[in-house]
């Protein structure tokens, strides 16, 4: 194998991803793309050719995911107003600022994204997401592996209501009944995304639209998943309230979107079903609020976000102490501000999470939850060289997975798009200083 090709990555310790004690003085040998093997130093032979890559002293742990974001939003990095960057900003330019976006989260240490789909004036966003995931996957950009999600919704939902109730809805965006669902979903499949997001409550960044409005039958919701299972595809359904919680391990679904209210038998039932949630708690801190309120969000919706922010905490901690599996997921969109992923991770620590569950819940329990774990989410032979070298311990401050400098190497597949390692040479995905860019609708 040529030097070009094996990588040999030295650190100060190592968490693999597993859960398991940390490992000191770790080497990793990657080939190509992917872990050839993770050992000690002094018991792997390290050939000598090979490209050494010290990251001394540094927390060695896999790429980060995050399995709930929204790219295509109206973010508050880059715009102004959201409201009124929806008339403004058409389709094909909101697209460069996905891929921005998605770069934001990349320099970080998040190599995965799963976005679960957007929706502009102009329609369904579909095919501006999967573009810019096809050019990231074929070098045309730098960014992070991304996993494309397609609305799939019935007139008057919550997906359809990030709208304004008087916008036109060009296009088929929206469909009722079992059989055109079907076709709704055919047709994001079609287009090539790779989830069908769908939602069956309603919920809590919308205008006038309580959080327990029914948002579909079950035999619509059953029609939408198994559309995406007769593809090969996986199926993420939005849930606000215990009766959601119910359609959705009914529907069999892969995925169940954010924690906000539960009972006793909700509970139950999605830890039989063995299905994995993702929180979503950074869009519900005050700190979200506030920022929502700054870019020109409606009062009902800032009073709704507030007054479910208890329900939210509490139905974290009451799943998270029975033993459902949580894949770690923000619902970043419209805040709290692309690259800050690793915000949720924090919040889960001060809820009761020790900080090694918190950093599976973005590892190995995120690549679960995409049914990718054969190639990501840890540090193992035979996986995909998706590595952190990170300046502190996670494990003793979760808080330095936020902090830009701390993130001083991002390796995706082996190859090396961020190096901030003193006296490294340097390295970055996006060299605008961070926040100097322009915002366009301001």
């Amino acid at each position: 194998m040529s030097a070009t090709n094996t990588k040999i990555i030295t650190g100060g310790t190592l968490i693999d991803g597993n859960g398991g004690p940390v490992v000191d003085n770790p080497v990793i040998v990657v080939e190509g793309a992917r872990i050839k093997e993770v050992g000690v130093a002094g018991a792997v032979k390290v050939p000598a050719d090979a490209e050494q890559i010290d990251a001394a002293g540094r927390t060695l742990m896999p790429g980060m995911m995050d399995l709930h974001i929204h790219l295509n939003m109206f973010n508050n990095r880059t715009f102004k107003n959201y409201r009124v960057a929806t008339w403004e900003v058409s389709p094909e330019l909101q697209q460069m600022y996905c891929l921005f976006h998605a770069q934001l989260c990349f320099e970080m240490g998040f190599t995965t994204l799963r976005d679960l789909g957007f929706i502009s004036s102009r329609g369904l966003m579909t095919p501006q997401l999967c573009a810019v995931r096809d050019a990231i996957e074929a070098g045309i950009f730098a960014g992070p592996r991304m996993v494309v999600g397609g609305f799939t919704y019935i007139t008057n939902s919550h997906l359809e209501l990030i709208l304004p109730r008087a916008s036109l809805r060009p296009g088929f965006q929206n469909a009722d009944g079992p059989w055109e669902l079907r076709k709704l979903a055919r047709t994001n499949l079609r287009t090539g995304c790779d989830v069908i997001k769908t939602c069956a409550s309603g919920g809590g960044g919308t205008d006038k639209e309580e959080p327990d409005v029914r948002n579909m039958t079950q035999e619509e919701l059953d029609a939408i998943v198994d559309e995406a299972h007769a593809f090969h595809k996986r199926a993420a359904v939005h849930c606000f309230t215990p009766e959601a919680h119910r359609m959705a391990v009914k529907s069999g679904c892969d995925t169940i979107e954010h924690m906000v209210f539960h009972d006793a038998d909700s509970i139950e039932k999605i830890l039989e079903a063995k299905i994995p949630v993702t929180p979503t708690l950074a869009h519900r801190t005050d700190h979200a609020i506030e920022i929502r309120r700054e870019i020109g969000t409606p009062q009902f919706v800032l009073d709704k976000m507030k007054t479910i922010q208890p329900n939210c905490f509490d139905t974290f901690q009451v799943m998270h102490k029975a033993g459902i599996k949580v894949a770690m997921g923000t619902d970043m969109g419209y805040e709290p501000g692309m690259g800050t992923n690793a915000q949720e991770l924090e919040i889960y620590v001060d809820l009761g999470m020790t900080p090694m569950e918190a950093i599976m819940t973005t590892t190995r329990n995120a690549a679960e939850a995409l049914g990718m774990d054969e190639d990501i989410g840890t540090i193992e032979a035979g996986k995909f060289a998706d590595i952190l070298a990170v300046d502190g311990n996670p494990l003793d401050d979760i808080r330095v997975l936020q902090e830009r400098q701390n993130i001083q190497l991002v390796i995706k597949e082996g190859e090396v798009f961020v190096d901030r390692r003193p006296g490294a040479a340097g390295k970055e995905v996006i060299h605008a200083e961070p926040g100097n860019w322009h915002k366009i609708d301001a």
